[in-house]
């Protein structure tokens, strides 16, 4: 299946001031007496009309396997409905049996369902026999060089070819070629590292975090891309490692390495649409020094009103080995008082080994504040409100 991101105007809330036909550099936007609306064989969403709108009626798309023509929206008087119901999780085909297999490795601790707040997944739009194909428009080193941690910040571009995702999930990166038996290289699932509406705001792309692994075929391709290469995209993925969208929800964030992809988005889409939430975001992160945390720098610059930071490092010269839940079991205090909040939600990405001491810290820090962790443990899980997908 292969759908367009066709871009619309809302004829409820439009109030036919004519700043979008003005903006318009391609003269893509036109009206009659009831409607403006967008030509969708001219439009190249460049967004200059995004900005000006002062309803925000310019901002909304569909995704479609025809585009609405001119003539269908000037006879509207609401938006189409959208099209997410053709793509739900029960009536999306079968995951191959190797993205089956990886996501059941990722969530082998904990099945958890998404948060009641969260948005509605699309789901496996594109597999391998019909994968989206993706130009590169950005690779770089988000680690110190010279350091043995080589991690990449990816920048994948889909055009005029629709992949919505959302903060949490993630997608399957095909390798070319074959193995020495014949067979097509295995493809390798990796989290979404930017929000919903693109690494570029309201852009059709998304970004990856990718670690070059010493003899791996995938990461070793993508980490080796440039700037305007192609490469095959397969899914989206992921129904439950979503991000609430409750501005009350606090949320806890536990990561080594590039396992901080879903947080960044996750912060980002806070950034962008709730900066003033009432909900606490928190982040433990790992790393061997600062030069081998990824995002190491810009996180720095996020303030202390978005974001409470806990940068955690195992290999700094003269000091004791810390991990995070050493750093967890240091900050009980704050850590206590969002176990006990009903809207706290908890996820833990990383490397499969950090997860049974994150746990444990868990539980020390719950009952030392009355409260009974097994129970509470259950209750978030069946709530949605506690993640684990590691690796």
């Amino acid at each position: 299946m292969s759908l367009l991101r066709q871009h619309l105007i809302d004829p409820e809330i439009c109030i036919r001031c004519n700043t979008c036909e003005e903006t318009c550099p391609i003269d893509a936007v036109t009206h009659n007496e009831d409607n403006y609306v967008v030509d969708a064989e001219k439009c190249n969403y460049c967004m200059d009309c995004i900005a000006p709108c002062p309803t925000g009626a310019i901002d909304n798309w569909r995704l479609v396997n025809e585009p609405f023509t001119t003539e269908q929206q000037f006879g509207w008087d609401e938006l189409p409905e959208e099209n997410a119901d053709a793509l739900s999780d029960s009536e999306a085909p079968d995951e191959d049996d190797e993205v089956r297999e990886l996501l059941t490795l990722a969530h082998a601790g904990v099945r958890a369902r998404a948060p009641d707040s969260a948005g509605k997944p699309m789901l496996n739009m594109f597999t391998r026999s019909t994968p989206a194909r993706a130009r590169v428009v950005g690779n770089y080193r988000i680690t110190a060089e010279g350091t043995e941690s080589d991690i990449r910040h990816i920048v994948l571009d889909f055009g005029a070819t629709a992949f919505p995702v959302l903060e949490g999930q993630s997608v399957g990166i095909l390798p070319p070629g074959h193995t020495g038996t014949g067979k097509p290289h295995k493809m390798r699932l990796y989290s979404v590292a930017s929000p919903r509406d693109g690494e570029r705001p309201n852009h059709n792309n998304l970004s990856l975090t990718v670690k070059r692994v010493e003899g791996g075929v995938a990461s070793n391709f993508i980490c080796d891309l440039n700037k305007g290469d192609e490469v095959d995209v397969v899914g989206p993925f992921g129904d439950s490692f979503l991000m609430p969208e409750h501005p009350d929800a606090n949320i806890i964030m536990i990561c080594t390495g590039t396992g901080s992809a879903p947080f960044r988005a996750m912060t980002e889409r806070r950034r962008r649409r709730q900066p003033d939430a009432n909900g606490r975001l928190v982040l433990f992160f790992g790393a061997r020094t600062p030069n081998e945390l990824p995002y190491f720098g810009p996180l720095g610059k996020l303030p202390d009103s978005l974001i409470h930071k806990e940068l955690v490092f195992s290999r700094l010269p003269d000091a004791a080995k810390e991990y995070v839940q050493h750093r967890m079991s240091a900050r009980s205090g704050l850590l206590g008082e969002l176990l006990g909040d009903s809207h706290t939600h908890i996820y833990i990405c990383g490397l499969k080994g950090m997860e049974e001491g994150v746990e444990e810290s868990l539980h020390v820090i719950a009952e030392k504040h009355g409260l009974d962790w097994p129970e509470l443990r259950d209750d978030m899980v069946r709530l949605g409100r506690y993640h684990v997908e590691t690796y």
